[in-house]
């Protein structure tokens, strides 16, 4: 057959790109166009999103890709991280500029939302664990700091739905993607009005959620005239990032619970495919979440501070003027002593620090551990923290579902780690395999060509992953009683 092209746009926290899927009928074909920085500003006291930069670079690889295959490309979509979201007025202007799920304002709001509604019921009408970054507490934020913008809004768009309506004029939200709001019902699929009611916020401006793989419409013409795309379909993809992510796991084990993911990158979320949404008294207490995924499954996971930690180690290390690569800082980590020192994933100081490895210093410090004092110390704390806060949550995993987890895959860029990879199966004891880094592109990606009838179930795009994918296998080595002393920590 002819080779058809279909085009990612996939946003993360660090950074953007437009990918480029050529599909000969057998094979999927990744081709990187466009690549660009991404990154929180820094504006007065607020910390924000520049989405019109952004949107700028989309363009960008898109005329790129038209260059390079023209009429060959049938369809585009988007995915971003979740909880964020742009608010349009009538006339379509952006109200505010968009926040970044790290700002400052939703500090302690879930104590003062939770005298309004007890935790038990918002988990009972949204399946999701409970972040102060989540869309319901930065609505809530909106509401007692900025009300008249709430009530000049018009509809709110999640951050790859904001790009399909700059694309193609469709005002819709993505079901995947609206999940990560905590007021979206997850058995009904829908908006959790009720919830909302009760804590006072507005729901005027919510629109139709929608499935993955559903149709938006055709590029704009203002935009096609202006970039060269004709006749191109905007089609939403699973849109989280991690939906479109576990969509491109190369597991023969669809439709089972036996396999654990861990999409690693910024953060690092950790869960099985569900066919229905866990509720129980138990789920709530573990804090576990139920974010929606491809083909009506739900990803019943754990949203853990992943590689966040590294990353802003090595930007307090450059800032130093020690510029490590991260193979660097990797190889350096190997080597220093193991198990040393462990810090709780859970503490909100490393939210957002100003310096990452005081942050850690301080905590072991607390704590009463050896403090980490250089580069190698501190990213190896790092990684172990990690991979041992991955054995608790697989512990919970497979209590809430009854089955026994035999593997572990770990997809996105985080996969590239090897020494991570290792102390992830070690800590865990069960075999990880890795890749392929692109997972979240090819899974939307995937999803397009299934909407273009290439093809046709999950399984099927699942094998396109492992016929197209070179993945890594490692076994599990001991690691004694450190899972134990991490256990401790968590009660300080």
């Amino acid at each position: 057959m002819a080779e058809k092209v279909y085009l990612a746009v996939d946003l993360g926290a660090e950074s953007g790109r437009v990918m480029a899927g050529i599909w000969n009928g057998n094979k999927l074909r990744l081709e990187e166009i466009n690549r660009f920085p991404n990154g929180g500003v820094y504006l007065g006291q607020t910390f924000r999103w520049d989405v019109i930069r952004l949107w700028a670079e989309i363009q960008n690889g898109l005329a790129l890709a038209n260059k390079k295959f023209g009429k060959k490309i049938v369809s585009v979509g988007a995915d971003t991280w979740g909880v964020d979201f742009v608010l349009l007025n009538k006339q379509d202007e952006i109200l505010g500029q968009p926040y970044h799920y790290r700002d400052a304002r939703t500090r302690g709001a879930l104590e003062r939302t939770f005298k309004k509604v007890p935790r038990s019921e918002i988990f009972a009408q949204t399946g999701s664990q409970f972040m102060e970054l989540n869309s319901l507490y930065q609505l809530l934020a909106w509401k007692d700091q900025s009300p008249a913008i709430l009530d000049a809004a018009d509809t709110l768009l999640f951050m790859p739905d904001f790009f399909h309506w700059a694309m193609c004029g469709a005002k819709k939200v993505e079901f995947t993607n609206a999940s990560t709001s905590q007021f979206v019902h997850p058995i009904k699929r829908d908006w959790s009005l009720p919830l909302l009611k009760k804590l006072g916020l507005p729901t005027h401006f919510l629109p139709e959620i929608i499935t993955p793989g559903t149709t938006l419409g055709k590029i704009r013409k203002s935009l096609a005239s202006r970039i060269g795309l004709v006749d191109v379909t905007v089609v939403a993809p699973p849109t989280h990032d991690t939906a479109s992510a576990v969509a491109g796991v190369p597991t023969a084990n669809t439709g089972k619970a036996n396999w654990a993911y861990i999409s690693s990158g910024t953060w690092s979320l950790m869960g099985v495919e569900v066919q229905k949404a866990s509720l129980s008294q138990r789920a709530l207490e573990l804090n576990m979440t139920n974010e929606g995924g491809i083909d009506g499954t739900y990803r019943l996971l754990k949203n853990i501070m992943g590689l966040w930690l590294v990353q802003q180690c090595k930007r307090s290390f450059d800032a130093r003027g020690k510029n490590y690569d991260y193979s660097q800082l990797a190889a350096m980590a190997a080597k220093a002593k193991p198990l040393r020192s462990i810090v709780n994933l859970n503490d909100p100081r490393f939210l957002n620090p100003p310096d990452m490895p005081k942050a850690i210093q301080e905590f072991c410090r607390e704590t009463k551990q050896p403090i980490p004092k250089t580069e190698a110390e501190l990213v190896r704390c790092a990684y172990e923290s990690l991979a041992l806060k991955y054995r608790e949550v697989l512990g919970s995993l497979e209590e809430l579902t009854g089955e026994q987890i035999e593997v572990i895959h770990i997809v996105g860029g985080g996969s590239q780690s090897q020494l991570l990879n290792q102390f992830t199966a070690d800590a865990c004891q069960r075999p990880v395999v890795t890749g392929p880094v692109e997972a979240t592109a090819m899974g939307n990606l995937l999803t397009q060509i299934r909407a273009d009838k290439e093809l046709g179930s999950l399984a099927e795009m699942r094998e396109v992953v492992r016929k197209s994918s070179i993945v890594q296998r490692y076994e599990p080595a001991a690691w004694n009683d450190a899972a134990d002393r991490f256990a401790e920590l968590r009660k300080k």
